[in-house]
Order: C-alpha cells, then structure tokens, then sequence
C-alpha cells in the first residue's frame, strides 16, 4: 500500500496511511513525510503499536534526538522521584501520569502538578537555546475520558495578525523558561539549584522555518518576559497573541485512540493537553528531535 496523507477535515493537520512505523522507512517515503510535515505541521499515524525501541528508529529517520538538558536537578524527568520513575529505553520521554508501579501519579506529588502545566499552550523546549524540531507521541494507554491533545498552527496565526501587530511583533525577543509555565500553575517551590536549572532563554517572536521560509509565532506558555517591557505589561500581550493565535479555526483537537502515533513540528506549532481522570492511566511517551537553528540569530 502506498503512502498517502491527507487531510484531517478542515485543520492543518494530516492523516498518513500506507506506513507501518514498526519497519524501517525508504528514502522516498522518509522524503515524502518530511515534506508532508512542512506542509501540514501535525502528522498522525493510527493503530501503530510500537516498543519503545521501534519509536526510537522511527524517530531516526528525521534526525537525531534531542539531548536532555538542563533539568530539574533531581536526576529524574519532570520531577519524579525513583519510586516514580520508569525505566523506558535511552531517548523516551516519559510524559504519562504512570508510576514506576503501574499506578497513577497521586495528585500530590511535584511530578503530578508540574506535569499540569502542560496543559498550557506551549512548544517544546522553547526553554532551550535551540528548540527542538519535530515531537513524536506515542499512544500506549488512554484513557477512557479527555486527554486530548490539542496543536495550533502558528504559521496561519502569523498570517492573520494585522498590520499593526505584524509590525509590533517582529523585532521582539522574549525570555523563556519553565519556571513561568510553572508559576502559572502555582508551582512556584523550587530549590535555588533547580531555579538554576531552569535559567530562561532568549527567543524571538516570530521565527521563520528552515526549510519553507514561512514566519510563525513563536507562542508559549515558557515565555515569560519580553525584552525591555515591563513583566505585567509582557504577560498581557503575550497573553492576547495566545487567545488570538488558538481559536478554533486554527486548532486541531486530536482525540486519542490506542497506539497512535502524533508528530508535530515545533517550529510551526504550539500545543498543549487537556483534562482527564487522573484516576486512569495515560500512558503516552514521547521522542523529541533536536533543533538546528538558534532563533535569536534569524534574520530577514
């Protein structure tokens, strides 16, 4: 069967068919997919149920994995302690609300309410020097209600503005850094080592795709503070651009399905999940491509 992608009704998005991502990929359909990819910004893969190791070479076929940075000092990700880690395969994210036991996070735990910020509009490691490229999700449990995941198209955003915030944001740099998505929330205790950790980075406003060309809003909850406006002026027009750039006509609602695979492109996309039973586990785990470029040094 071939490759085909089409679209997902009227969203940015596209389904692929045609693809089993357990076996190695061909020149041609690796290039077809990157090019669907700058076309739609949201691929999504059904009924793929892979090992984490299958996820890992899929992965590799679109570059190399991102490496983990500067984290949260505790040697686990997203805070977990080691009763809550996993032991999942070198290069998998662990971004389920599942325990080194199988069982559901307890809703008071810091690895429980520092994950709650994902439900933030964000893009991936924008708290990073170079943001990464591609995010890759793997559906291994869902749950039985909610826990969407929802992406917006940042080029179409762009697109939209007026003249006048066109011309506002174009020059702008913006500091980001998990510390505000997470004071957002109310998680605010952090140590001074994981406030170091988390020292925020510069980024610019719009970016411009290295592959297309085309800008987009570089939105997300992370950024925090733009450069030389006050912080409660920033965080209200940041916070305009966010409720602009995520209506409806721009989003797309994924409703999960046991053993979906979703990739997503970071440099024209912005996303975040929604509420579910935390009661039920969701079991969904992660690769994440590194990035190439260092926004700040972009250009027209």
């Amino acid at each position: 069967m071939a490759l085909v992608i089409q679209p997902i009704g009227d969203a940015f998005a596209g389904e692929v068919t045609g693809v089993d991502c357990r076996k190695p990929l061909s020149p041609k359909e690796v290039a077809a997919i990157e090019a669907g990819m700058d076309q739609y910004a949201v691929l999504v893969y059904r009924g793929q149920s892979l090992t984490d190791q299958e996820q890992l070479a899929f992965t590799l076929h679109f570059g190399d994995i991102e490496k983990r940075g500067r984290g949260s000092g505790t040697g686990h990700i997203h805070f977990r302690s080691d009763d809550q880690a996993r032991p999942l395969a070198r290069g998998i994210g662990d971004f389920s609300n599942v325990d080194g036991r199988g069982q559901p996070l307890p809703p008071d735990s810091r690895a429980y309410q520092f994950k709650l910020a994902d439900r933030l509009w964000h893009s991936d490691s924008s708290f990073r020097e170079i943001p990464a490229k591609y995010s890759l999700l793997s559906g291994r449990a869902v749950p039985s209600w909610g826990g969407n995941t929802e992406l917006a198209d940042m080029r179409a955003a762009y697109d939209a503005l007026d003249g006048r915030t066109r011309n506002e944001v174009e020059d702008l740099v913006c500091l980001h850094s998990q510390i505000y998505s997470r004071e957002a929330v109310g998680f605010s205790e952090m140590s001074g080592k994981e406030r170091e950790a988390f020292k925020p980075v510069r980024q610019r406003l719009v970016r411009r795709h290295p592959v297309t060309g085309r800008k987009s809003l570089f939105l997300s909850s992370h950024a925090g503070v733009i450069e030389g406006w006050s912080t409660p002026e920033s965080r209200m027009y940041l916070r305009d651009l966010i409720e602009f750039a995520t209506q409806p006509r721009f989003v797309y609602s994924h409703a999960w399905c046991l053993n979906d695979l979703v990739v997503w492109d970071n440099r024209a996309t912005m996303h975040r999940g929604r509420r579910f039973d935390p009661a039920e586990a969701r079991d969904v785990r992660q690769t994440r491509l590194a990035g190439n470029a260092v926004t700040i040094e972009q250009f027209d």
